[in-house]
């Protein structure tokens, strides 16, 4: 038998965005991705395009676009 704990699991992702260059748009993007469901941190840094992003499960990959997008700004594609 195995013990359930209350412990919560959360998931970091890192997403690359271009096109930020100043703290103004770092809370831009970081309002729009906050308001996704699930998500509980946001960490955007505008000098290396970098977002973080801690969820309570893995976000849908559109919905993280749209934000960023309505956000005034465009989700890089990792390779």
């Amino acid at each position: 038998m195995t013990a359930q704990t209350d412990t919560p699991v959360s998931v970091t992702a890192v997403y690359q965005v271009s096109g930020m260059s100043c703290g103004h748009c770092e809370g831009a993007v970081s309002g729009e991705l906050s308001g996704l469901p699930g998500v509980s941190a946001v960490q955007a840094v505008a000098a290396t395009g970098e977002v973080t992003v801690v969820s309570a499960a893995p976000l849908d990959p559109a919905a993280v676009r749209a934000a960023v997008d309505e956000a005034g700004f465009e989700l890089v594609e990792r390779v």
